[in-house]
């Protein structure tokens, strides 16, 4: 079936349309891992084994926030310098004549 007027699209349509889902399905599983992660990691750190309240508490909060914008931060500027490298290498395989 095509979304397009007058029948287009064809097979090339559903190609692209099942690339996308798939990339879309890989980018979902990755976001939800790496929250699942942040959420462990924050929880071991800054929630007692023994609860003494239903609620947090002041400490317990401003550490989950701080422990959750630092993985944040860390993950983003990790990112950026694997992007910057894979720029770099793109660059001198780019510059031999290729």
């Amino acid at each position: 079936m095509s979304f397009l007027p007058f029948g287009g699209g064809g097979s090339s349509q559903q190609t692209i349309n099942q690339q996308n889902v798939a990339m879309v399905e890989q980018e979902y599983e990755a976001v939800t891992e790496t929250f699942y992660r942040i959420v462990d990691s924050c929880f071991k750190k800054c929630i007692p084994p023994k609860y003494i309240e239903g609620e947090l508490n002041k400490g317990e909060s401003v550490c989950i926030d701080r422990c959750f914008n630092k993985y944040i931060e860390v993950t983003t500027k990790i990112g950026e310098a694997l992007a910057k490298k894979g720029q770099e290498a793109g660059a001198r395989a780019g510059g031999f004549g290729v």
